[in-house]
């Protein structure tokens, strides 16, 4: 009898880790999810614990492996998918990070990226990484540590120190006790977040190096995305690390987007839109970015991407913050008490505004509050925020040489929400398709991995597995979503003037 295949997604997000188990026709075995803390220090800095997150990824792996009656040793390979461009800088030989991580939505990088710009390096950075110069990005979060941390530069000078998203730290962590010791690497995808890599030549770029003062030593090897990265005995036996994609590729690739033109919408804490691009480098549309799509063999792969800053972080912000709701599971309940918003929108700037608008000092607003304003209205419009901001995106990608998006492959925690995604379509005047699984950011991991041991054949198999939940069509006629939309922009206009 053949002996069942078995691949382990991890599944490290901006919020909680999680680890999935997929059997070989993709489908999820087991699951297991741990939260942990959102460390702020100031305004506009976001920490996270890379010991935490550590921790925290493998018991999710042990629950995972154990819900599902499994042991390392069933395990054919290992998949990560991770949260982007956060920043952990670590001791080589002790294993220790020298600073908390700098989490992707941290804004202490800004001063930084203002001296790029006054030094006239943003067209480079933009020709060469396909980036924007912002802090949304890696490098400014290296270079803050190895200023404000003591001893810092001169340790990395001297190749003491290491620089990983997290990926790699995870990587380090996994292969640590292994035979080949711990494997210091990372994929294209998530090199391509860093503002530090050239995509062209898929090579991280000596001028922006010397510019950052950041030493090569600090960096990782970057590989393709399904690649034998190392194995792991954490779990028990030893099981190869074979697929590492940024979360956003990841879930592109998860979503069977393979070919030119294919777009999906992640819902997360942010949201995030990607459209592939195909083989060759092309420059983004205004307000997008180009990036490194997940990269099964030798061949690039491309796409233009948007990125939103706060998603449905908004909805946690309505529970924690506004404690509109006691659990964010109460939103769509909340919000469908009132039969709209009421002309309240909700600019959710909490940390600026990405993607198209790209405006770093804009906070958030609520406008249009009248006498009859309800909390529902509020929870309401909170919601058609993350709509909004999404539809801004794919307008402008619409907008590219890649032409029209015909349909929106979507997924992330809150694509489960019917009114959100209901609301979507009608903004965009096009189909919203939710898959069967939608755990597609750990599923991407799982199939990358996957291609890399022999479980699937090529992108036509994977393609192929791809099935429909439910496709949400729009209702309201395209006069009255182009209304709603000026409302929007007008709203962050008001919001962006402050």
């Amino acid at each position: 009898m053949t002996k069942p295949t078995y691949i382990l997604a991890l599944d490290q997000g901006t919020s909680s880790s999680r680890s999935i188990v997929f059997d070989a026709r993709g489908h999820i075995v087991s699951m297991a999810q741990r939260e942990f803390r959102q460390i702020y220090p100031q305004p506009g800095w976001v920490e996270h614990d890379p010991e935490e997150i550590w921790s925290s990824q493998l018991a999710t792996a042990q629950d995972a492996l154990a819900q599902a009656g499994l042991t390392g040793a069933d395990i054919t390979a290992i998949g990560i998918a991770n949260q982007r461009e956060t920043t952990v800088v670590w001791n080589r030989h002790t294993g220790q990070p020298v600073h908390q991580a700098i989490v992707w939505q941290d804004r202490r990088g800004e001063p930084l990226c203002a001296q790029l710009r006054a030094q006239g390096l943003e067209a480079t950075i933009r020709h060469r990484t396909g980036l924007i110069v912002d802090a949304y990005f890696s490098a400014t979060k290296i270079r803050w540590i190895l200023d404000q941390v003591p001893g810092a530069q001169l340790a990395a000078a001297r190749g003491e120190l290491a620089f990983g998203t997290i990926d790699s730290w995870l990587i380090w962590k996994l292969t640590r006790g292994s035979s080949g010791g711990p494997v210091h690497a990372t994929d294209v995808s998530n090199a391509s977040r860093t503002m530090l890599f050239d995509i062209r030549h898929q090579r991280w770029d000596p001028e922006l190096l010397q510019a950052l003062q950041v030493p090569d030593s600090l960096l990782p090897q970057v590989f393709p995305s399904s690649h034998r990265y190392g194995h792991t005995t954490a779990l028990g036996g030893s099981i190869p690390i074979t697929g590492v994609a940024g979360d956003q590729q990841a879930a592109l690739f998860g979503q069977a987007c393979f070919k030119a033109g294919l777009a999906k919408n992640t819902y997360g804490t942010g949201c995030f839109m990607l459209m592939h691009s195909g083989p060759h480098f092309e420059p983004a549309a205004p307000g997008l970015l180009t990036t490194a799509a997940a990269q099964p063999g030798s061949t690039p792969a491309y796409a233009q991407e948007g990125s939103v800053f706060i998603g449905g972080a908004v909805v946690q912000w309505l529970r924690d913050g506004l404690n509109a709701i006691s659990a964010s599971s109460q939103v769509q309940g909340l919000a469908e008490s009132v039969p709209d918003a009421g002309g309240v929108v909700f600019v959710p700037a909490f940390t600026g505004l990405g993607a198209p608008y790209w405006n770093a000092e804009v906070r958030g607003a609520i406008v249009g509050l009248t006498r009859g304003t309800t909390v529902a209205h509020i929870a309401r419009a909170a919601l058609e925020s993350i709509a909004f901001q999404s539809a801004a995106l794919l307008q402008a990608m619409s907008a590219s040489k890649g032409g029209p998006v015909t349909e929106l492959r979507v997924d992330g925690g809150a694509c489960v929400n019917n009114l959100l995604m209901q609301f979507q379509a009608d903004l965009l005047g096009i189909p919203v398709v939710r898959p069967q699984v939608t755990e597609t950011t750990a599923l991407g991991a799982a199939y990358l991995a996957g291609l890399a041991c022999g479980v699937w054949r090529d992108l036509d198999e994977l393609a192929a597995q791809w099935r429909v939940e439910r496709r949400f069509l729009p209702t309201l006629p395209r006069e009255r979503a182009a209304e709603l939309m000026a409302r929007w922009e007008r709203a962050v206009r008001q919001a962006s003037a402050r």
